[in-house]
């Protein structure tokens, strides 16, 4: 998982995949982080991404990285309690113009297991089962 978070991390902007329905949405994010020992991003529970989770929890996220490409995939869970929150926002303090822990608003997803493949044209794939 630490090798996931790494790769997330040093890419700066990966993209998360959900589904409204039959189709599928996918946006730019940046936040992530492991708290608990669990690998999880942040987002807003006002958000259509936020509903899209909690109807079909299953998601994707790419990103790319000095010539290597990661994908993650799994089912993501809310971890709405302030602990969780303070421990995201410790690393993005820019997001506290718009998140406070407790606010009714700011949760954090996390996977409840999944598997991160990292690929290239170069190498052999990686597969991280989490």
């Amino acid at each position: 998982m630490q090798r996931i978070y790494e790769f997330l991390k040093a890419a700066g902007t990966y993209y998360l995949a959900t589904m409204d329905g039959d189709q599928p949405r996918v946006r730019p994010f940046g936040t992530v982080d492991i708290f608990n020992g669990k690998l999880g991003i942040q987002t807003g529970m006002k958000k259509e991404l936020f509903k899209q989770i909690e109807k079909n929890p299953k998601v994707e996220i790419c990103a790319m990285n000095e010539g290597k490409w990661i994908r993650v995939e799994g089912e993501m869970y809310a971890d709405d309690s302030v602990e969780a929150a303070e421990h995201m926002l410790e690393s993005y303090p820019q997001l506290r113009g718009m998140y406070t822990p407790g606010d009714g608003n700011c949760v954090v997803l996390y996977f409840k297991s999944g598997k991160a493949t990292i690929c290239s044209f170069t190498e052999a794939p990686v597969v991280i089962e989490f």
